[in-house]
């Protein structure tokens, strides 16, 4: 039986991603695992996980208590004059750095896991030393796209990647970007998908394809998502007779889509609606009949993994990890991106498609994630890369 580690896990905060809280729950069970965070506390804290307060950003008094609790704890009188000195003098991300030291010399762990590259400036002095094997999430916005628009990025992640012991991929097109920032032959980079609990997403067995067509987006407002070329693709529709309801959850508020919807005439046809809880996001996604998902990049959308555990039909653009999702029509549809007609005339050859069809593509689709997406493999897989990192 393998050993159990001291793993801690790294993105600034207590309150972590979904994908960081799945992944605890399943560690917790034969590791010890710490949760870094620049916090006091967390309302929902994972029972069995160390949370490890490095001062709160939030509270000065909090942040001052912290430090110096750390420094008595590590009995060090130097330390303790020197972090009166630089609170005084105000030098709050020095502290921040040191404390961070100072906990990662208590714990000193097996593995660090970061969850993000924006947080590899913290962790420069582990890297250099290279004594602690360090894994790095590649996921999202900070890993598909900010490096190849920001170049003093691209530059800042192409010095320190070879000093990353592994990577974590969400899919295979982020692990393909992760090699445009950095490659070498004997570089670790495993592909491990995100998991659910699939027991908490239950099959909608009773799915309706109403009339008008009801077609959900969800996400935040960003020109990465695309909404504006789901805007257009609907203005083809509107303008071809295809009856359609387009609820974006995630885009009240936002002014330039808002312009979009009146310029292109969709006042009657489209909803921008504000952000909303899961629970709400699972009923809704159970009373529509579409998800669009219009992205230019992606890594691996948990919104679409989510619809396709529920029986919800999907229509994606070629973005990033959506392919490792909907290989085939089998699963689900995929279009080009930036190309409103080609998604345009998806959506009418769907309106248009047998029910029959329609069911056996939510059935692979359920199928595709209970083997690719269940918690079990997202756990053992990120245990193997740990293993290895340190064998």
């Amino acid at each position: 039986m393998s050993k159990s580690l001291k793993i801690i896990i790294f993105d600034g905060s207590f309150k972590t991603t979904p994908f960081i809280n799945r992944l605890v729950k399943g560690l917790v069970l034969k590791h010890e695992v710490f949760i870094l965070g620049f916090n006091e506390k967390l309302a929902t804290p994972i029972a069995g996980v160390h949370y490890v307060s490095l001062g709160s950003n939030q509270n000065k008094f909090n942040f001052v208590i912290t430090t110096l609790k750390l420094r008595l704890l590590s009995g060090n009188l130097k330390n303790i004059i020197s972090a009166f000195k630089k609170l005084l003098k105000g030098k709050k991300q020095e502290l921040q750095q040191e404390n961070l030291n100072l906990v990662l010399h208590k714990i000193n762990p097996d593995i660090i896991h970061l969850q993000w590259p924006s947080v590899i400036p913290w962790f420069e002095e582990v890297l250099m030393e290279q004594k602690i094997p360090v894994v790095l999430s590649q996921r999202g916005f900070h890993s598909n796209v900010r490096p190849f628009v920001d170049e003093a990025n691209f530059e800042y992640l192409n010095k320190w990647y070879p000093k990353i012991a592994g990577f974590h991929s969400v899919s295979k097109a982020i692990a393909a970007n992760g090699n445009r920032i950095w490659n070498a032959p004997k570089k670790i980079d495993h592909i491990i998908y995100t998991g659910l609990n699939l027991d908490e997403i239950p099959f909608s067995k009773n799915y309706n394809r109403s009339n008008p067509l009801k077609i959900l987006s969800i996400g935040r407002a960003h020109w990465i998502k695309g909404y504006d070329y789901a805007l257009q693709s609907c203005k083809i529709l509107l303008e071809k007779g295809v009856p359609f309801q387009y609820t974006i959850i995630g885009g009240a508020g936002d002014e330039e889509l808002q312009f979009l919807v009146d310029n292109l005439g969709l006042k009657n046809y489209v909803y921008l609606e504000k952000q909303k809880p899961q629970s709400e996001v699972f009923s809704l996604m159970q009373e529509t009949s579409l998800l669009l998902m219009p992205s230019l990049e992606e890594g691996i959308p948990n919104v679409v993994v989510e619809a396709m555990a529920i029986g919800l039909p999907v229509i994606s653009t070629n973005c990033g990890g959506v392919v490792d999702l909907i290989s085939t029509e089998k699963e689900g549809w995929i279009v080009p991106i930036r190309e409103p007609q080609a998604m345009a005339e998806a959506i009418e050859a769907f309106v248009n498609l047998p029910l029959l069809k329609i069911e056996e593509v939510r059935l692979a689709a359920r199928k595709k994630v209970e083997q690719q997406h269940n918690e079990e493999q997202m756990v053992k897989g990120m245990e193997e890369l740990y293993y290895e990192l340190r064998s």
